[in-house]
Order: C-alpha cells, then structure tokens, then sequence
C-alpha cells in the first residue's frame, strides 16, 4: 500500500529514520503539536495527575460507558492532529482545557487521544514523553482490551533516569492492584506491550483471542490483530502517532471499499508485491523482538528499529483509514486530508 503520497499503491519509500532522542521527544511531532492552542498546554500541569485530569475533562471516550453522542461528536474520533481536537474543544468550550465540560461540549475520542492530549502538554513543558500500543488487562479481566498509555522521562538528577508509564484515563483507586501513575512494566505487567503480546502469542503462551478491542467482538481481536498492533507501536515509539485504525504496509482487502478506493488512487506506477501471511509474520517477529530490546535499554536495537522503520513500513505518505464509525477512506497524511469512500 502507498504511504509516500506518490501515487504507488503499496510502496513507501521514506528519508532513512534516526533513533529518537531525549531532546526529540521532549519537542511536538506532527501529531502533537498543538496549533495556536499552546498555551492552553502550558497551563495544565505537566504531572500525570493534572495532565490525565485535563485529558478526561476534554475528551470523552466515545465507546466506553456508552455515551450519548451528538452526530457532530460521533465525527470527531477520525481527528488525528492534537490542534484539530483543540480546535474542536476550544470552539464548543473557551477556557481552560481542564475546567469540567458537558458531554456535549467534550470532544469525542478515544485512549490514544488521551494519550496524545498528555503528551501535548508533557513536550509544551519540555518533558520527554511517548506513547505506548499495547493491551491492558485491567478494565474486563481476564480479557486484554488495545489500549494507548503514557510514557515519560523521569531524570534522577545524576545524569540517568527511567522511562514512567502511567494511564491517564485512570485515577489512583486500591482497586486496580497496582500504581496507575508509575505502572509496573516487563513479564505480568497489567499493560504488556504489543510486541511483548506477540511474542507470547507466537510462543503459544496465551490466547490471541483474549487480545482485541472488545470480548463480544472477535471480528476485532486475536493473532492478526495482534501483529498490526506490533507496527503500531514501532510507528509511535517513532513519533508518529497515528490512529488505531490507519492501516499501511498491507492492503487489507477484505474489508469492503478498501480495493475500490485504492484502485482510483494508481497513476501506473509499478506495485510491489503484497506480503504474504507468513511474511508478516516474520516482520511482526522481528521488530517485536527489537522492541523488547530496546525497552530493556539495548541501543544498538533502537537503532534497528529507525532503519527497519524508514523503509516501507512507516506510517508516512498515504495510509488507509478504517473508522469505527464504518466509514473507509485514504488519508494523504502529508496533506491532512481523508478521501472517504461513498456510503454503501
């Protein structure tokens, strides 16, 4: 599938990645910047209690706990640019993002928005931070639901310091059996990441179909959907934060609309052949297992991950986009612009 915008329906070609640093996500991607609303950023506190605070009083879930949506809300969840919610938030509500909100006046998204407000206001503050993909186990145990968290850098003051996950859709309540600001990470972790999830998948360890956005929807779970959420999280550990539902690298032509739509796109330009089931696998295999490496502190993995991510598999160009809301479309993400295809 296209990502580079050039009209090629499944090659990407991209400038070669670099390896993240401190200083790169202590600064906005794309994805977080927030447009002329910095300054709202800057006056929420940058901890994971005033940030996860702000985040839930601007955006609510707009599936969990059944909200009752306005028509324009149920259109804001394909908004994947930190200025356009704010832009969406700021014109139903003025004022500062973490004064209480009407539901109506909320902007409607999802835990990778909440995700993306924290870390808008974490690099206003100059305060490295990422997101995590991944499954949490903790809402519908002993189901893992896709989730998105927070990750920031937290200097010791001697020179080191450790990467702090937290979730900032929740609050500190005994309950959930562990620290929901300073989250435990590595093997029994309540939010095992999507390559550490793979990796026990392919080493028959636990059950695909425990892993996925709902329990009654095994449509939207299981092993493949596992693997897509390996390149997911590769595609935000690079800063580029993307939806949960853009899809690139692999045309998914099983889902109706989606070969039609990209057959308009083709200019004439040669296509490279479409990876196989197997081929995936591999792939998912290999940036999973850098991805562990990289957590447990090894560079040289890190930096396999930016050259394995400069190549075809980069969220970059044009990607598909697989709404919740049953639409379909082609994000030209250079352009800012989704061609959605006509309605059934």
């Amino acid at each position: 599938m296209d990502t580079t915008g050039t009209g090629t329906r499944r090659t990407a070609t991209t400038g070669r990645a670099t390896t993240p640093t401190l200083a790169d996500y202590a600064r906005h991607s794309a994805y977080s910047d927030p447009g002329p609303h910095a300054d709202l950023l800057r006056a929420v506190a940058p901890t994971p209690a005033a940030t996860g605070a702000a985040a839930c009083a601007t955006i609510v879930h707009y599936r969990a706990g059944r909200p009752a949506l306005t028509d324009a809300q149920r259109a804001d969840i394909d908004q994947r640019w930190l200025a356009t919610i704010l832009d969406t938030a700021v014109a139903r509500q003025a004022g500062p993002l973490d004064a209480p909100r009407d539901l109506p006046r909320q902007v409607a998204g999802c835990c990778r928005d909440h995700t993306l407000f924290s870390l808008g206001v974490l690099r206003a503050h100059g305060v490295p931070a990422r997101s995590r993909i991944g499954f949490a186990g903790y809402f519908e145990p002993p189901f893992f639901h896709d989730h998105v968290v927070v990750e920031h850098w937290a200097d010791d003051g001697a020179g080191g310091g450790r990467w702090v996950r937290w979730d900032p859709e929740l609050t500190p309540d005994s309950s959930w059996g562990f620290d929901v600001r300073d989250m435990p990470t590595g093997p029994g972790s309540p939010f095992p990441t999507a390559a550490e999830v793979w990796r026990a998948v392919r080493a028959g360890e636990v059950d695909p179909a425990s892993y996925g956005v709902d329990p009654g929807l095994p449509q939207l779970g299981g092993k493949d959907f596992v693997r897509g959420y390996v390149l997911l999280e590769l595609a935000h550990r690079m800063r580029d934060e993307v939806l949960l539902w853009d899809v690139w690298g692999a045309t998914p032509d099983d889902v109706p609309g989606v070969a039609e739509l990209w057959a308009q796109e083709a200019d004439g330009d040669a296509s490279a052949p479409e990876p196989s089931s197997d081929e995936l696998d591999a792939l998912a295999d290999e940036v999973a297992a850098l991805l562990v490496a990289a957590d447990a502190g090894d560079a040289a993995a890190e930096a396999a991950l930016a050259d394995r991510y400069a190549g075809r598999w980069a969220a970059r160009g044009r990607v598909t986009t697989l709404s919740p809301s049953g639409r379909v479309g082609i994000t030209d993400l250079a352009e800012r612009t989704t061609r959605w295809a006509p309605a059934p």
